[in-house]
């Protein structure tokens, strides 16, 4: 919303800076984006008047001016504008002037003459004709206005207004308005609101002589009123309009359009203006649209309707779309002589349903989808009505249509000054707080606050005591420390979260945070087979494109990309982790699953697949997760994006036969898929079936009493045993005087055969009852050996 400085005068006299208004108004809630004065890049252009205009005597298209500039002296200013002659007052850049567009004027010569300045046109001003109807776009600017010889430009035609830019939120639409930015303002500097109800005489005359209106669905249109205009007179508005709307971002038309625009501008009420000559029979219908009908808007498109679409309609056919734009030959025309005025109140719903089913967003639909005040709708049309007469437009008829079905009643809200201090933690008095209020528009009667029918968005007594709060100020609500019985703690699963976050860092991990949408595409960058049930999604309805139409059911392809995007920008060595969820589709119409999972990815020149299982291994010992295990993907169908994993260099992790998770290196076609040019690791886990394995109590272990024993095995065996499988087999064998196991080295290479291996482990065994024997130790060695023979392994000599 665009508010015009001059406009505001009107209703507030206070003298306030720009700088303090835009301060003062967003301390107080209303949020000021930026402002800006108009003709600000326009400097040093004055009013001239031209005393002579004579040919150039070295061309055929110049001519030579002695201009007049309120500097004693004429100075003169060649120009090819076929539009000047003597005695025409214009706009005169002056050397050194500055226009828009960065244009700077110098003295210099035209063929030969000496020229000290430039006249200008409109665009040189960034103005167009619709500014100044009078003017011609491809000339001089001839003034028109009453102006002084030598004042500055800015003054002289009104380009001098400052327009605030505001962002509006969704619940004030009431600020959508001058009048209602005006209220706030008001109210926020401490000062009157100069507000008066709109009247106009008019012209003694039935209107239901000219009109009727029915409305079919009262639901979506519980207020439709209506005006008449005789005798229109179409033309251009007066300045300080066109002034005010351009000030506003609007571009004035004519007297006619120009003023239902500024009314919409002023009260925040979108209004229509339709020719009486082409409403069929001279009788209005606000019904719902048949399905196959179609309407030309004002914008010259063919649109289809459907039937939950509302129209205006006439006896025949559509002649507007409620709420978002009238028809075609709805409009105003020069020859247009008697006129229907239209101020209505259309569901807010509804009217967002329409404008976006037919992609229309128009100035109007913005304002009627957030919710308009039903009981200002009269006001609108009588101000309409009294600028017409004002402007001298047409003669307005006296009476007018106001068809009323179903208003909302005002809201009443309980009015509790201790509630109210006790909730902010202030101490206003009462008195303070229904100034505050009834300058709001609140009444505040037999302890309750009526809520104004312009503000919607007044439910409860929290809302009252917001609105107290920001007039009074939040800056001066001192701080206080939290009392009452509040003890936030974190939830188990918040506590296990924060643990396994604070583990990824510590291990020199950076957290990263995706999209749960995502693309179709990245199933097929990560190998997954067409019937994998990873590719059954859950489809967004309005995505942003295709590359974030679907919620993603595996994480993996995100970690990527984001790995991607480092290697690309030449991070040499990252390693990452991000905690996210999933979302896999469960019965038709239902909500999907969300479980949480952890993904890690890393690459660099020191990073392998054992810098992997070290970080899942600290991670898990973190998280209370003991005795698991690692076995090769093809032996558990758990994860089907595995796929994307290096066949021979990827595990899932086991904990109690159960499957939490998976890591590896990333298949080399994936690898080139997503344009690494190095390994590239990842793993992931699942957090929600982590939580109920953990054990989360610390048992206390006395120090040992009694020595350990530690024997080494160096081991032969088939390159395709798993490590994994020989350490489980250790550690059964030598059953509960067993310590740690710790493998220490793995060998391939010369003295050792083709497809075989050397394994080395450390055995520390020890017992808790007494100090274990040389023959303890040997038969758990020979047990140890024999089930280690079982897998086909043996003692390397």
């Amino acid at each position: 919303m665009n508010l015009s400085m001059k406009w505001l005068s009107d209703y507030i006299k206070k003298d306030i800076t720009t700088a303090e208004f835009c301060s003062g108004m967003t301390m107080s809630g209303s949020k000021v984006e930026c402002f800006e004065t108009e003709g600000s890049e326009i400097k040093n252009v004055v009013v001239g008047k031209l005393l002579s205009v004579v040919p150039h005597e070295n061309s055929d298209h110049l001519v030579v001016c002695q201009v007049d500039v309120g500097q004693g002296e004429p100075i003169q200013i060649v120009t090819g504008a076929p539009n000047v002659s003597a005695g025409d007052i214009v706009p005169v850049a002056l050397v050194g002037a500055e226009l828009p567009g960065g244009i700077k004027i110098k003295k210099g010569k035209l063929r030969g003459v000496e020229s000290c300045g430039m006249l200008c046109s409109l665009g040189e001003l960034g103005l167009t004709t619709h500014d100044f109807p009078y003017a011609i776009a491809d000339g001089i600017f001839l003034i028109e206005e009453e102006c002084e010889i030598g004042q500055d430009i800015h003054e002289a035609i009104g380009l001098n207004d400052t327009s605030v830019e505001f962002e509006i939120t969704s619940n004030r639409p009431d600020c959508l308005s001058v009048v209602g930015l005006a209220r706030e303002a008001a109210v926020t500097f401490d000062t009157e609101l100069c507000l008066e109800e709109p009247s106009f005489k008019g012209v003694e005359d039935d209107i239901n002589k000219y009109l009727k209106v029915d409305i079919e669905n009262e639901t979506l249109c519980p207020r439709y009123a209506a005006g008449i205009v005789k005798n229109v007179k179409i033309g251009p508005s007066p300045r300080w309009m066109r002034e005010r709307l351009r000030a506003s971002g609007v571009r004035p038309i004519n007297n006619l359009v120009d003023i239902t625009n500024y009314v919409m501008l002023e009260y925040g009420q979108p209004m229509h203006a339709f020719d009486l000559r082409y409403v069929k029979d001279s009788h209005i219908i606000v019904r719902n649209a048949k399905d196959g009908e179609e309407i030309t808007t004002l914008d010259g498109q063919e649109r289809k309707l459907s039937s939950e679409m509302l129209v205006i309609a006439d006896s025949e056919k559509p002649i507007a779309v409620a709420g978002v734009m009238g028809g075609e030959y709805s409009g105003i025309m020069d020859d247009t002589t008697t006129v229907v005025f239209e101020s209505a109140y259309f569901e807010p719903v509804q009217v967002r349903r329409t404008a976006k089913k037919l992609g229309m967003r128009t100035d109007a639909s913005a304002r009627y989808e957030k919710g308009l005040d039903a009981e200002g709708c009269l006001r609108s049309l009588t101000r309409a009505l009294q600028l017409v007469e004002e402007l001298g437009a047409g003669e307005p008829v006296t009476t007018h249509i106001d068809v009323v079905k179903n208003i909302k009643p005002r809201n009443e809200i309980p009015f509790d000054p201790a509630w109210i201090n006790g909730f902010l933690g202030t101490d206003i008095s009462e008195e303070e707080m229904i100034k505050t209020l009834n300058g709001l528009g609140i009444e505040v009667k037999d302890g309750k606050c009526i809520s104004p029918s312009f503000r919607i968005d007044l439910e409860r007594p929290a809302d009252i005591a917001e609105e107290v709060a920001r007039i009074y100020g939040y800056n001066n609500i001192p701080s206080t420390v939290l009392t009452g019985a509040a003890n936030a703690i974190l939830t188990p699963e918040q506590k296990y979260l924060r643990t396994i976050e604070n583990t990824m860092v510590s291990l020199g991990c950076c957290g990263i945070l995706t999209y749960s949408f995502t693309s179709p595409k990245c199933f097929d960058k990560i190998g997954l087979p067409a019937d994998s049930k990873l590719r059954d999604t859950i489809t967004i309805m309005n995505p942003l494109g295709e590359d974030t139409s679907i919620m993603r059911t595996t994480t993996l392809p995100s970690m990527l990309d984001i790995l991607s995007g480092n290697y690309k920008n030449r991070n040499a060595s990252v390693k990452l982790f991000e905690i996210g969820k999933e979302y896999i589709p469960t019965e038709e119409g239902k909500l999907p699953n969300e479980p949480t999972r952890l993904t890690i990815g890393m690459y660099g020149d020191n990073i392998d697949f054992f810098d992997m299982k070290g970080t899942i291994d600290a991670l898990l010992a973190e998280a209370g997760i003991y005795d698991c295990e690692y076995v090769r993907c093809s032996e558990s169908n758990e994860f089907e994006e595995t796929c994307a994993l290096h066949p021979g260099r990827s595990a899932v992790i086991l904990c109690k036969g159960q499957a939490i998770g998976y890591l590896g290196e990333i298949h080399p076609a994936v690898q080139e898929t997503y344009g690494f040019g190095t390994r590239v690791y990842a793993a992931k886990l699942n957090i929600n079936e982590m939580m109920p394995l953990s054990v989360t109590e610390i048992t206390y272990q006395p120090s040992p009493k009694f020595p350990a024993i530690t024997r080494d095995l160096s081991l032969l065996c088939e390159d395709s045993l798993p490590v994994g499988t020989m350490e489980k087999a250790i550690k059964n064998a030598v059953g509960k005087i067993l310590e740690k196991v710790t493998l220490f080295d793995v060998y391939k290479g010369k003295q050792i055969a083709e497809g075989m291996k050397s394994v080395s482990f450390s055995i520390s065994m020890r017992s808790h009852e007494g100090t274990l024997t040389d023959e303890q130790a040997d038969a758990a060695m020979k047990r140890v050996l024999k089930s280690l023979g079982d897998l086909g392994a043996s003692l390397r000599e």
